[in-house]
This record gives structure tokens, sequence and C-alpha cells, in this order.
């Protein structure tokens, strides 16, 4: 265990070095000023060197067999309903109380009653923060569902990828400019320190249960779908909250 734990202190050290030697090397040759408070830094670097090999060593030891697990058991018992059920709740609930989804969502609310789109007091801009908060964690929801049944269908991720994009491009031209941004951002918060390797795990762990399923071409994917139907979903909650884009609007 010493020497897998030492392993990993090393791995998290050689990934953030990359990250330091920018920092310091702007800091000193560009801005030519010194480091604010060394020892706070030097603390602080210490916390993120530990606490990556951590949560490094926490997901091979937790997440990845437990969402393999899971996927091998679902396979053996082929009950396909509990499966997507499973998936569904995984999407929802990792994604709904991630903490990127939250502050976009606080800000996209806060910015919005600024600009009059929602009543400017706080019981608004909370239920509108909380409204694009689930919107975004069912589509997650929906994503992983779409995922599984591409595993046991052996549905090509490229097509359903460039079906989704089209939608969304689609969707775009008719969304309410308030709206679209949102909607692109929310795509890449969906994809949380929970929700990846979980999600990763119980597809690898699905497509090498089913026969005829290689874990390498069918087993990942689900990612991908998860960054993408929050911009499908939340351009449609703008529509049906704000309604159509006025024609001839930017």
């Amino acid at each position: 265990m010493a020497r897998l734990l030492s392993r990993r202190l090393w791995e998290a050290v050689r990934d953030l070095l990359p990250i330091v030697v920018v920092a310091a090397g702007f800091q000193t040759l560009v801005l030519r000023q010194p480091f604010p408070d060394v020892a706070g830094l030097m603390v602080g670097a210490l916390f993120v060197v530990f606490g990556l090999m951590l949560f490094v060593q926490g997901l091979e030891l937790g997440l990845f067999p437990i969402g393999e697990a899971m996927a091998h058991a679902f396979a053996r018992k082929g009950s396909l309903g509990w499966l997507l059920v499973f998936g569904f709740l995984l999407g929802f609930s990792t994604t709904v109380a991630e903490p990127a989804l939250i502050a976009v969502a606080g800000e996209a609310a806060d910015v919005a009653a600024d600009a009059g789109y929602i009543a400017h007091d706080v019981a608004e801009r909370s239920a509108y923060a909380i409204q694009l908060r689930l919107t975004v964690a069912l589509s997650v929801g929906v994503a992983i569902v779409i995922g599984i049944f591409r595993i046991l269908r052996g549905w090509p991720v490229h097509l359903l990828i460039i079906a989704g994009y089209a939608i969304v491009v689609a969707i775009t031209f008719i969304a309410p400019d308030s709206i679209v941004g949102i909607a692109f951002d929310s795509g890449g918060v969906t994809t949380s320190t929970v929700t990846v390797p979980l999600v990763t795990a119980l597809g690898v762990g699905l497509a090498t249960s089913i026969r005829g399923r290689n874990p390498l071409i069918d087993g990942f994917g689900m990612i991908a779908l998860a960054s993408l139907t929050p911009m499908i979903f939340v351009m449609l909650f703008g529509i049906i909250r704000f309604g159509i884009r006025a024609s001839g609007s930017g």
C-alpha cells in the first residue's frame, strides 16, 4: 500500500507540475512580481497534490469497481427496466448536486433578473435556478438511458452525436438569445467528478457483460451524450419559458 500511495503521489506531482511551471514562469519572467503569500501557496499546493492523489486512488478502489459490478449484476439479472431506472437516477442525482451547475444556474438567474427576463426578487431567482438545474439533471438522466440502449443495440456513437448536434444547431435558430449561451455552457458543467467515473464504469462494465460487444468501442461515449443533451433540453426550457425567438432578432 505504501508503494502504491507513493506512486500515486508522484503521479499527482507530475500532473500538477506543468501548471506550477507556467504560473511561476509568468509571475517571475513576465509580470516580474514576487509571489503573494508564499507560505499559503505552498500549503495550498500540498493540499491539492494530496487531494488529487487520494481522489484518483479512491476512484480506482471505490467508484470504478462499484460501477462495473452493478453493470455486471444488472446484465446477469437481465432486468432492462431496472437497469434503465438505475442509469437515469444515476445521471440525475449526480448532476443535480454538481457544484459547477449550482454556480452557473445561480449566476444565470442573477443575470436574467438584472436583464428583466424574470422578476428581480429572491424567490423568482431561486425558482429559475432550480428549474435550470432540474432541466440539466433530467437531460443527463435521459442521456444515460440513451447510452444504455446504444450499448445494448450496438448503435454507432458517432451517428447519435451527429444527430444530436444537428438538433442543437436547429434549435439554436429558434431558441431565445437569453438562453442559448447558458445552454451551451450547461453542456460543460454536467460531467462532474462523480458522474464521469461512475458512468464510464457503468458503460464499460455493461459492454463487457454483453456477448458481442467490445468494451473499447461500445463501452465509451456516454459522457459525450451527457454533454450534448443539456444543450437541447435547456434551449427547449428557454422556449417554453420565454417563447420562440422573435423573427429578425440577433
